[in-house]
């Protein structure tokens, strides 16, 4: 017998990332092109200056990295307009949600997030022997007047992902204001903002105003969405200079790779690639929603880089039968989503190979009904 983990390590359903494209094509034996849009990565890739400055790097990988990341966290404060000791740096954003919840939260301690929201939240509930109060979308969106109402004097951390993952969802700026105005100071807020710089919208949370009014916020940012550098695994996470100095007690040194912050680095000061990436990815929605609405098929408007699509058909076989045509999507079965598919918002290219195979695989299913 071996030892036996703590019971609420035994409760948690692990983590489960989109396929890598390797996996596939190994698992199916496929020799073609494959396309996967299943973990909302940008299409275009890094920009140029971000390879450039990790090439450049390669030749000190045998030092450790600058534990304190003070060339990338100084750059990222001006761009900011923050101080350094506000931001902390961890090994893809989920790395700082782990810190938060070992920080801040007790066995039997209250959290409070959405009931279909990104995952990780409540995996590191789990973790920390948490109660945990899912609260209902509403419209498919955070209700922050029914999650307001499930805060109790014991509640220590509350989850906010905006845009939400799976749904692509916001709240605006008023009604976040009027919910953190709700919450005991005493409340740690994470306000996870991963898909953010694709915004287009002028009634996007300021949350870095709302930061300026409330200490108990910590907002969360990344590169591995449209800086094309999910492989470098580097988030951060901006907060009151004491909340941040308590958090940062957690995390293990040199979390964050020489090449890592290099290519950071290089990509903040790459605007040309952000406002290429966010035109493809506006574009690419809008035709995507075309396509849907030709098919009659339901989809959520979304303020991300992917497009939650409900066909009410078994999403797991759908998966399959795409990815045996060499494109890979996302079912969200785990959120409580059965019939519905999370879809990555693609090249031009990319997504006009999706359509072709969707309508396929879709008459495929239906048929075998």
């Amino acid at each position: 017998m071996i030892p036996q983990p703590r019971e609420n390590i035994g409760s948690i359903s692990p983590y489960i990332p989109g396929k890598p494209i390797e996996e596939v094509r190994r698992e199916l034996g496929l020799k073609g092109r494959i396309i996967k849009l299943a973990s909302n990565e940008n299409p275009l890739g890094p920009s140029k200056m971000a390879v450039k400055a990790i090439r450049k790097a390669l030749k000190e990988i045998n030092l450790y990295p600058d534990d304190g990341c003070y060339a990338l966290g100084k750059r990222l404060a001006d761009h900011l307009g923050v101080n350094e000791n506000q931001l902390i740096f961890g090994n893809g954003s989920v790395d700082i949600i782990e810190f938060i919840f070992k920080t801040f939260v007790a066995p039997k301690d209250h959290v409070v997030m959405a009931e279909q929201s990104f995952v990780m939240g409540k995996i590191a509930a789990k973790m920390t022997d948490a109660n945990l109060a899912e609260v209902p979308l509403k419209n498919y969106t955070h209700d922050l007047e029914a999650m307001a109402r499930a805060v109790t004097p014991q509640t220590k951390v509350v989850y906010i992902a905006n845009p939400n993952n799976p749904t692509g969802t916001m709240v605006n700026h008023d009604q976040l204001k009027s919910f953190i105005k709700s919450v005991p100071e005493s409340c740690v807020i994470i306000l996870d903002e991963a898909y953010s710089e694709y915004i287009t919208r002028s009634d996007f949370p300021r949350s870095m105003e709302l930061l300026k009014d409330h200490s108990n916020i910590i907002i969360l940012h990344t590169f591995s969405k449209i800086y094309g550098l999910a492989g470098l695994r580097v988030g951060y996470g901006i907060g009151h200079p004491e909340l941040i100095a308590a958090v940062r007690k957690v995390r293990l040194p040199f979390n964050i790779g020489l090449l890592s912050q290099a290519g950071c680095l290089a990509a903040l000061d790459d605007i040309k690639h952000l406002e290429h990436s966010r035109q493809v990815n506006d574009e690419g929605k809008q035709f995507l929603y075309r396509q849907f609405e030709k098919m009659k098929l339901f989809y959520i408007p979304s303020e991300g880089n992917f497009v939650l699509i409900d066909p009410k058909l078994d999403s797991v076989e759908v998966f399959t039968r795409l990815q045996k045509r060499g494109i890979i999507v996302r079912p969200v079965k785990n959120y409580g989503l059965p019939t519905a598919l999370r879809i990555t918002v693609g090249t031009e290219k990319q997504n006009k190979k999706l359509v072709v195979a969707l309508r396929k695989v879709l008459k495929e299913v239906r048929r075998s009904l």
